[in-house]
Order: C-alpha cells, then sequence, then structure tokens
C-alpha cells in the first residue's frame, strides 16, 4: 500500500532525491518546480514523528495506488497547489518557493517558505498531517515524499481541470460542502464575466504569451495549455489564433517565422521571471515593440499588448483564475 497512515518512525541512511523542475506550461503537468537534492544525515534515523497524531484514517485511490490518510487532516501540505486550499478557506502550513521562479506572491501567505531545492528537512519540521502533490511527483518523489507523511499524488486527468482539482482537494479534507459553495460562486462569475467580455470584444482574437527571461524567447500558450486554456477558451468562450488552436502542445517556443502569421488581435504579456519593472524584462518588450517583425501582429500594431503579473497567469487554479477574469475585464472591457 503506497504511502502508510503514519509517518514512519525515522530515517535509515542517507536520503537524496532529486525533484526535477518543470517550468513550462503542458498539458498536464505544466505547473513550476524545482530541483532539488535533499540530504538527511545519519541522525534523522533516530528522528521521532513528525507527523501529528491522527487516530483516525481512511484508504484512498490516488496516481499512485491505495494510500492511508487521516480522516480530517488539519496540517496540510500542497505544493504549488495552495491556491486551492486558500479558495477552500484554508490556510496551509508552508508554501511552495524556488529561488529560480519564487513563490505565487498573489495568495499573500504568511506561512513559512518550503525551498524545493533544499532539504526535505524543512518539511519535516512542518510536522505535516497531509501532502498532496501533482504531476511533477513522479515514484522516486512519492516515496520520499511518504516517509514525511501521508502522500496524495493527484492523478493527471484531475489535475487539467480545475474544478475537479478543487472538488478531490476538499474531499481529501472532509470539506465537500465548502467546495460546492465556492464553485457556485465560481460559475456565477465566469457566467458574469463571459456576457461583459463578449460584448467588449465579441469575436477577436486573443492569445497568451510569455518571455522567458533566461534566453528572451517566446512561448505560446495554446489551447489546450492548463494555465489558460480551460479558463480563457473553454469557460469564457475567448478566441484563439488559428496558430494557437491547432496547437497540441501546452506551450511552444515561437519562432520567428511563425511571428507575421500571428493574427492575435489581443496579447497578454507575462515574463517567465521576476517583474515589469525589471530594467532586462522592460527593455524586452520595448525591444518588441520596436520590431517590425512584431509590428505586423494586429496586438502590437494597435497597441493591445497586456503585459500582467506573471504568478496567477502561471497557474489554473481558482484563486488565480479569479485574478486573471479581473484583469481581463480592466484590460479588455473597462
Amino acid at each position: 500500500m503506497a504511502g502508510s497512515g503514519l509517518m514512519k518512525a525515522g530515517w535509515v541512511g542517507l536520503i537524496t532525491a532529486a525533484m526535477i523542475m518543470m517550468a513550462g506550461c503542458g498539458s498536464t503537468g505544466d505547473e513550476a518546480v524545482a530541483t532539488a537534492t535533499s540530504e538527511q544525515s545519519n541522525q534523522a534515523a533516530a528522528t521521532p514523528s513528525a507527523a501529528s497524531p491522527q487516530t483516525e484514517t481512511r484508504i484512498v485511490s490516488d496516481a499512485f495506488g491505495e494510500v492511508e490518510i487521516p480522516t480530517n487532516p488539519k496540517r496540510i501540505s500542497a505544493l504549488y497547489r495552495e491556491d486551492y486550499l486558500v479558495a477552500l478557506g484554508v490556510t496551509p502550513i508552508v508554501q511552495y518557493y524556488n529561488p529560480m521562479w519564487g513563490k505565487q506572491d498573489y495568495l499573500k501567505l504568511e506561512v513559512p517558505l518550503f525551498d524545493v531545492t533544499g532539504s526535505i528537512e524543512a518539511l519535516m519540521v512542518s510536522e505535516p498531517d497531509l501532502i498532496i502533490g501533482a504531476g511533477e511527483v513522479d515514484a522516486a518523489q512519492y516515496e520520499l515524499y511518504s516517509k514525511v507523511a501521508p502522500t496524495f499524488r493527484l492523478p493527471d486527468d484531475v489535475l487539467a481541470d480545475s474544478r475537479k482539482t478543487l472538488t478531490l482537494i476538499a474531499e481529501l479534507l472532509g470539506i465537500s460542502d465548502k467546495a460546492e459553495q465556492v464553485l457556485n460562486d465560481y460559475e456565477a462569475r465566469i457566467a458574469d464575466v463571459k456576457a461583459k467580455l463578449n460584448e467588449a470584444i465579441g469575436d477577436e482574437k486573443i492569445v497568451v504569451l510569455r518571455i522567458n527571461v533566461v534566453d528572451q524567447s517566446v512561448n505560446i500558450f495554446g489551447i489546450h495549455n492548463t494555465f489558460v486554456g480551460q479558463l480563457l477558451y473553454e469557460d469564457l468562450g475567448l478566441k484563439a489564433p488559428g496558430f494557437a488552436e491547432a496547437m497540441t502542445e501546452g506551450n511552444i517556443v515561437l519562432s520567428q517565422e511563425v511571428i507575421p502569421e500571428l493574427d492575435a488581435d489581443h496579447i497578454i504579456l507575462l515574463p517567465s521571471n521576476g517583474t515589469w519593472e525589471d530594467e532586462s524584462i522592460a527593455k524586452t518588450l520595448e525591444d518588441m515593440k520596436a520590431s517590425p517583425l512584431w509590428q505586423s501582429v494586429p496586438a502590437f500594431k494597435n497597441g493591445h499588448v497586456y503585459p500582467v503579473e506573471r504568478s496567477y497567469w502561471q497557474t489554473g487554479a481558482i484563486t488565480a483564475n479569479g485574478l486573471k477574469m479581473d484583469d481581463l475585464l480592466r484590460l479588455l472591457a473597462s
């Protein structure tokens, strides 16, 4: 049975885990994760259980099989899925942090950061009852987390849908009624925003691009991108340029040859890291605006390019989607 209900009493020998970062935005596992190596000293073998006592447990099925979890977990770690906890009114015990990417600033959490490039001990000392993992958690990482606390790896088909993700996380926490309330409010908001955007821009085409600050390349997010695809093109009914609509990948680097074919009336633009106040990022945008190649795109030609805050545009979670809708109304319908 994958992951016992209670954390094992200690660690034997040296544990090394490689946690691979996927900073792009693929079809199911495109939330940013880090590369980490965690080494525990031999003294950790005598470390007592970090998980808080749980008297009742239940068996659930996750992406790796069956796992025994507390019936009513209170201390939850949901790395890079903290958004769903916040939407449900639950404060996570730690927040995902990667020095190369940062954290999800928009959540405004005041909890310790867990540097996923550092030691697993930082997670141990937070004493989780339950760890919720996502697409970046492979079998080896799952085993590592399971030594800290019962670990539930969200299935890929659930991760592709923000509503399913919220519903499942709420069920794990025993607060399904709260999820129903949150989703009812979410659907009402979507209906309102959809009507306003349809009135404002009709069938004009919109796409999301990301400037990769490491090499100044530009990624285009397709209609299957889990950060934006469901919200923009399914829920809100916005139209994508033909190139983005034809993409089977979640995102790809946009080649120079394709730029003149990018028939986008509106472009949402975000950096992969940092903010628009950073000199190098601001300069990249100014260079794009001055480029004859980019000026061939209707959105650039007509001044309909909108720099946005990156952290909530790089997740497809419920709280983030609310902020995206705020942006869309402000930028397109005001």
